[in-house]
C-alpha cells in the first residue's frame, strides 16, 4: 500500500509540476511578442480640434474621432456607475482579470460550441481597444489577460476608468461619455440624468444594435438592465430608480456651429493650421485654436454679399430655378441643414426644404425646425413651389417677434437687413417698423420662424475685413455658398483689380517728384511696343477726354490715360517693385498694362496692400489665427502683428487723403451716407467681367471683390461703384457705429494746400515745387504743376492749353 501510495503521490506531484511547466509555457506562449503600455501609460486618443470665435464661442470642430477629453470629477458620480454596473460592476475589487466573469464565459462558451460571451473586465476592454487587435481567440484572450494585470500595477483604477470613459464608441460617431451626451441629449456630460447616463451605458456592447436612433425599444431596454444593475449594486436607490426609469427620453443633438456660421474662415483656418502642424495634429490633437472673427461682421458681411450678388442678377434679368430633391434624401438634407438656434436671428439666412405649400403660403422645414412663407413672402417662387422643393430664404422674424426693416445688431430684436442697393440709396432714410407678425402656423406645438424667399444667384464674390492696426481678419466670406462651392474666392480666386490698383501707382508718383496738384494731360494715348510693332491705344471708363487735370481730380474720377501717363513718368519697374513690396503676389511685368490693374491678385492681398494707406506706411499682415493650445493647455502658437516698411507716413497719408476724395467726389459718392472720413478706390475691368471696392478707415479695412467663376461680362455698367461698392455700405453700415469717429492722423511733415479749390496734403516743401513732363517726340508738355513758379509755370501752361 505504501508503494502505491507513493507512486500516488510522485504521479500527483509530477502532474502538478507538468501542469505548471503548462501553465508557464502557456504564458510564455501568450506573452510572446506582448507590446508595451505607452500609448495606454501616456493616454493620448485623436481628440476634437476647437476652433473659437474672438469672443470664445465656437466656430467649429475638426477631427477625425469625435471625441472630447473629460476628467472623472467633470462627471456626475452615477455615470461612472452605470458603466460599471453595465460592463465590470467588481472593477474596484479586482486586480485587471475577473476569474468568476471569464469562468461563467467558458462555460456559456462551451454550451454554445463558439466563442459568444468574453468575460472581459474593463481594463481589458481597454488593452484590447489601444494594445490589441478585436480578433476572437484564446492567445488574444490570454495576451489581454496578461497586460490587463500588468497594467493595474502601473495606472489607478481612476486612471483606467478615466481612459475608458473617454475612449469608448458609443455610437453616431460619438467617442467617449462627453461626445455621446452632445450626440444623444445635447447636453454637457456634467447635465446629464441618471436616466440618460443609464441609456448611454448600455450602448457599449452594440453600439448602432442599441442606437436610440436607431432602435428606440432596444435602447430602453438596455437602459431598464443598467438601471436594474445599479439598484442591485446599491448605487443608487429605489426611488432614483423609479424615476429615471419613468423619465421620459428626449433625443437632441447638440448644434453643430462646424461650416454653419463662418463656413469660409473656419477653412480658412483649417488650411493654416495643416501647412503649420499637419493633418494627424489637426484633427486628432485636440487643439484649442483662437481666431480672429468677429461674428457680428461675419454676419453682416455674409448677408451684405449674397444681398449684392442678388441685386447683380435682378439687374441682369436673371430667372432662377428650382432646386427639388427626392423623398429618401430629405433626412440628409435637414440634417446638413441644422443651425444654432442662436444664429437665426432677423436677416440670417437659411436653405429650406419646402413640405407642404396652400393658397396661404408655404410650410418648410430646416434641421429640426419649422418655418413658414407667406404668399407675399415668396417673391420669384410664388406659383412654383412643391413639396421637396430646396431654396434660400431670409428670417423675417423669429417666433413672436416682429418684422423691421432696417438692420441692427445680430441676436437683438427681430429686423431684415436692408438690400445693398437699398443702403446705397436710402442710408440716410429711417426705415419704418411694418406691423408685427401673426402667429403662424404650429407645427406640433414647435415654434415657427417667419422667412421670405431668396434665390441662388450664379455670380460669385467675396468680402474680407480687416483691423489695419494690428491685421487682424474679422470677416471673410469667399463666396455666396459654402455648400455651393468650397472655393474661397478671398483667398485662392486670381482676378484682375482694374482701377483698385490705380493707388499703387500713384503713391510712387507721390515718392518720384509728383504731388496732388501736378497736371496731367488726359488725352489719347498710343504706345508702340518696339519688339512687336503692335500699338496700344487704351481709353477712359466712358470714351471720352476731360484735357488738363490734377492728380488729385484724375484719381478721383479713375481716370485711366492720366495714370498710364504717370506710371510711364515714374517708370514701370518702380511700380512693380511697389506693388510686390505691399504684398502683391501676381505675375507683375514691368508693362503699361499693369498700371491699369492687368496682373491679377486675389483680394486678402489687396488688403495687405491698402493697409499701407489706412496705416502709417508699414503694411501687416492679415491674420486668422491669434493663438493655438494644446488639448492641456500648453501654448503652441501665439501671433502678433507682422509689418513691412513700404513708404513713409507721409506719402501714405498724402496718398489716403487723395482716397479720400475718391468718396468725396469721385467714383465712390455713395459713401459719404456715413458722414465720417472713409477713403476708397473703384476697380472695374474691360467688358465689366470684375468689379471691386477697396475702403477703409484708421479703423477698419474692408475689401469687396464680384465676378463670374469663369470670367464673362456682368453687363454694361456693372462697375466697381455698382456692382461692389453697395455690398460694401450694406456691411459697414452694420458695424460703422461700434466705431467712434475718427480721422487719418497727420504724421510730421504735411501741409495742407489748396488743389482746385479743395484743401488737400502734401509733403512738407513740394506744395509750391515745379515739375514738368516733355514728350521726347512732340516736344508737347504732357504734365505741369500749377504752383509753379509763375514764369515756368505760365509758359508749360500755355503750351498745354
Amino acid at each position: 500500500m505504501k508503494k502505491l501510495f507513493f507512486v500516488f503521490v510522485f504521479l500527483l506531484v509530477l502532474g502538478a509540476l507538468a501542469a505548471a511547466a503548462g501553465v508557464v509555457g502557456l504564458y510564455f506562449w501568450a506573452a510572446e511578442d506582448l507590446p508595451g503600455f505607452r500609448k495606454i501609460t501616456d493616454y493620448r486618443p485623436p481628440l476634437v480640434t476647437t476652433v473659437y470665435a474672438r469672443d470664445n464661442q465656437i466656430l467649429g470642430y475638426l477631427y477625425s474621432e469625435k471625441r472630447f477629453l473629460v476628467t472623472l470629477s467633470e462627471m456626475p458620480d452615477f455615470l461612472p456607475k452605470a458603466f460599471l454596473a453595465s460592463e465590470d460592476a467588481s472593477f474596484y475589487q479586482h486586480e485587471g482579470v475577473d476569474l468568476g466573469a471569464i469562468f461563467r464565459a467558458m462555460i456559456r462558451n462551451l454550451q454554445a460550441g463558439g466563442i459568444k460571451q468574453g468575460g472581459s473586465t474593463i481594463t481589458q476592454q481597454i488593452i484590447k481597444r489601444l494594445l490589441l487587435t478585436s480578433e476572437k481567440s484564446y492567445q488574444r484572450k490570454l495576451k489581454e489577460a496578461i497586460l490587463a494585470y500588468r497594467l493595474e500595477k502601473y495606472l489607478t483604477k481612476d486612471e483606467i476608468l478615466t481612459i475608458y470613459l473617454n475612449q469608448i464608441y458609443l455610437g453616431s460617431r460619438a467617442y467617449g461619455v462627453e461626445a455621446a451626451a452632445r450626440t444623444y441629449f445635447g447636453v454637457h456630460v456634467k447635465d446629464l440624468t441618471i436616466a440618460q447616463a443609464a441609456l448611454l451605458a448600455g450602448l457599449p456592447q452594440a453600439p448602432t444594435r442599441y442606437s436610440p436612433f436607431r432602435d428606440f425599444e432596444s435602447a430602453k431596454a438596455r437602459q431598464k438592465y443598467v438601471l436594474g444593475r445599479m439598484l442591485v449594486q446599491g448605487w443608487i436607490t429605489q426611488e432614483e430608480h423609479d424615476k429615471a426609469l419613468a423619465e421620459p427620453l428626449i433625443f437632441k443633438s447638440m448644434p453643430d456651429p462646424s461650416w454653419q456660421i463662418a463656413p469660409y474662415y473656419l477653412e480658412e483656418v483649417r488650411r493654416e493650421l495643416i501647412d503649420r502642424y499637419g493633418e494627424d495634429m489637426v484633427y486628432s490633437g485636440g487643439l484649442h485654436v483662437y481666431t480672429a472673427v468677429d461674428l457680428r461682421h461675419q454676419e453682416y458681411a455674409t448677408r451684405a454679399l449674397r444681398e449684392g450678388l442678388i441685386a447683380s442678377e435682378r439687374r441682369r434679368g436673371f430667372k432662377p430655378q428650382v432646386e427639388h430633391i427626392d423623398k429618401a434624401k430629405y433626412e440628409e438634407f435637414l440634417a446638413a441643414s441644422d443651425m444654432p438656434e442662436r444664429t437665426l436671428v432677423a436677416g440670417a439666412w437659411v436653405k429650406v426644404l419646402v413640405t407642404e405649400v396652400t393658397g396661404a403660403g408655404a410650410t418648410v422645414r430646416f434641421g429640426d425646425k419649422t418655418g413658414y412663407i407667406a404668399t407675399e413672402n415668396l417673391n420669384w417662387a410664388k406659383g412654383r413651389l412643391s413639396p421637396g422643393d430646396v431654396l434660400w430664404t431670409t428670417v423675417l422674424a423669429v417666433p413672436g417677434e416682429a418684422v423691421e426693416q432696417k438692420p441692427d445688431k445680430p441676436g437683438q430684436k427681430a429686423q431684415a437687413a436692408l438690400t445693398p442697393a437699398q443702403a446705397a440709396a436710402q442710408a440716410q432714410e429711417s426705415a419704418k417698423p411694418q406691423e408685427a407678425v401673426k402667429a403662424g402656423p404650429k407645427a406640433s406645438g414647435r415654434p415657427v420662424w417667419r422667412l421670405g424667399a431668396q434665390f441662388e444667384p450664379q455670380i460669385e464674390g467675396a468680402l474680407v475685413s480687416m483691423d489695419p492696426r494690428t491685421g487682424e481678419v474679422l470677416a471673410c466670406v469667399g463666396g455666396f455658398s459654402f455648400e455651393r462651392s468650397q472655393f474661397n474666392r478671398a483667398t485662392q480666386a486670381l482676378r484682375q483689380p482694374g482701377s483698385s490698383f490705380k493707388p499703387i501707382v500713384y503713391s510712387v508718383a507721390m515718392d518720384n517728384g509728383l504731388t496732388p496738384a501736378t497736371v496731367v494731360m488726359d488725352s489719347p494715348f498710343y504706345y508702340r511696343d518696339p519688339w512687336s510693332g503692335k500699338v496700344w491705344s487704351p481709353g477712359n471708363y466712358g470714351g471720352d477726354f476731360m484735357g488738363p487735370m490734377s492728380i488729385r481730380s484724375a484719381l478721383a474720377k479713375s481716370r485711366n490715360l492720366v495714370t498710364i501717363r504717370v506710371a510711364q513718368q515714374v517708370g514701370m519697374k518702380k511700380v512693380v517693385d511697389r506693388a510686390q513690396a505691399m504684398g502683391l503676389r501676381g505675375d507683375f511685368v514691368p508693362y503699361l498694362p499693369v498700371s491699369l490693374g492687368a496682373v491679377a491678385v486675389n483680394l486678402l492681398d489687396m488688403c495687405q496692400a491698402y493697409s499701407a494707406f489706412a496705416r502709417d506706411g508699414t503694411t501687416v499682415k492679415p491674420r486668422f489665427i491669434l493663438t493655438v493650445k494644446s488639448a492641456w493647455g500648453e501654448d503652441l502658437f501665439d501671433s502678433k502683428p507682422e509689418t513691412t516698411v513700404v513708404m513713409t507716413p507721409q506719402t501714405a497719408y498724402v496718398m489716403a487723403g487723395l482716397l479720400k476724395e475718391v468718396v468725396r467726389a469721385g467714383t465712390a459718392t455713395a459713401a459719404k451716407v456715413f458722414g465720417r472720413p472713409m477713403a476708397g478706390k473703384t476697380g472695374t475691368t474691360n467688358d465689366f467681367q470684375d468689379a471691386w471696392f477697396m475702403g477703409f478707415t484708421p479703423y477698419l479695412l474692408s475689401g469687396v471683390y464680384i465676378g463670374y467663376d469663369q470670367p464673362r461680362s456682368m453687363g454694361n455698367g456693372e462697375t466697381g461703384g455698382r456692382g461692389a461698392l453697395p455690398i460694401w455700405i450694406a456691411y459697414r453700415q452694420g458695424v460703422e457705429n461700434d466705431y467712434p469717429v475718427q480721422d487719418f492722423e497727420r504724421p510730421p511733415g504735411i501741409v495742407m494746400a489748396d488743389v482746385d479749390g479743395i484743401s488737400v496734403p502734401f509733403k512738407e516743401g513740394t506744395e509750391r515745387g515745379s515739375f514738368a513732363i516733355v514728350d521726347e517726340e512732340t516736344e508737347r508738355v504732357l504734365f505741369a504743376d500749377p504752383n509753379a513758379p509763375l514764369a515756368r509755370g505760365e509758359d508749360l501752361l500755355k503750351q498745354m492749353f
